[in-house]
């Protein structure tokens, strides 16, 4: 098998195409980076280096944090007739070349931390950002709650983002990461709830393997109603978005368009959940993958209308 085979059939396990659901994020957490003020009226210039750094921490960790996802997992994977076909279980890929691949992908996940300096936060908090991110794959043998655990891992894409932009001005006032605590806890909220979703498929699996999940403990109907709440959570968050200087953080220029905006994603989050029940569960695939990368892009296109027209 050829170097460009071999790779394209790591692509394929990470499921590189789904980058784009925490990249908007990041790139969102950006734009509010460079275009707020902090409270002392200093504005961060937009800067070509910062952004391509931005794009390699986000590939490097997501690359990382899946591919190693599939490693810890290949074994249940295995035994799960839903996933027996994935790459490591299937013998498509050696697990050697995975490890290889995650120690590739953490080094390029540290390399681009390295495009913010003299800000030194990037490069301190990268390890324990990747801890976070690999702790994920372990949640699911302890907590019921690894839904939430994949979420706070997405969560840190407008986080780290923001921290890695204007390092400066939240160490010398806390309260400048406000907005980007909000919009990554919308992050955090979002992805749970999707998660939720998706892990009904596997709920007479996740029983018999005594895995902990959401639908495992509360049943499909439950976890359902409790991916709702997740989203009406994360559709609150959004809308207080642009309040927070009201609570001590900077004024965020969002207006009527962007409020306007989160109509259509509200609607697409009320059809996601639409397309799925506790007794059909045949059309998840089209809520997870579609829906949630219109909702992602959606947003920070929605922002960068906002802030500059």
């Amino acid at each position: 098998m050829s170097v460009y085979q071999k790779l394209r059939l790591v692509m394929e396990m990470i499921r590189f195409s789904h980058t784009i659901f925490a990249l908007p994020f990041a790139l969102s957490a950006a734009l509010l980076a460079w275009c707020v003020p902090n409270r002392l009226g200093e504005q961060i210039s937009f800067s070509a280096l910062h952004l391509v750094g931005i794009l390699v921490c986000m590939v490097g960790a997501r690359s990382a944090g899946m591919a190693f996802n599939r490693l810890v997992d290949r074994a249940i994977d295995a035994r799960n007739p839903r996933t027996e076909n994935r790459h490591l279980p299937s013998g498509q890929l050696s697990v050697r070349g995975v490890v290889l691949f995650v120690i590739v992908s953490v080094a390029l996940f540290v390399l681009g931390t390295l495009f913010f300096l003299p800000n030194p936060l990037p490069l301190v908090l990268a390890i324990p950002v990747l801890g976070i991110v690999f702790a994920y794959s372990y949640t699911k043998r302890f907590t019921s709650l690894a839904h939430f655990w994949l979420g706070m891992s997405l969560s840190l894409a407008p986080i780290a983002t923001w921290l890695a932009l204007r390092g400066t001005a939240v160490i010398a006032d806390p309260l400048d990461l406000l907005p980007a605590l909000v919009l990554g806890c919308a992050v955090l909220f979002w992805v749970a709830g999707f998660d939720i979703i998706y892990a009904c498929q596997d709920y007479e699996f996740d029983v018999e393997e005594k895995l902990k999940s959401i639908p495992s403990t509360l049943g499909v109907r439950n976890a359902l109603r409790l991916a709702a709440v997740s989203h009406f959570v994360m559709l609150f968050l959004l809308a207080v978005l642009p309040l927070t200087y009201r609570l001590g953080g900077p004024i965020l220029p969002l207006g009527p368009i962007y409020y306007l905006g989160l109509v259509p994603i509200t609607a697409m989050l009320i059809y996601e959940h639409l397309v799925v029940s506790h007794d059909d569960l045949t059309r998840v695939n089209l809520a997870f993958f579609q829906m949630n990368a219109w909702i992602s892009v959606g947003l920070m296109a929605l922002l960068a209308v906002d802030l500059f027209f």
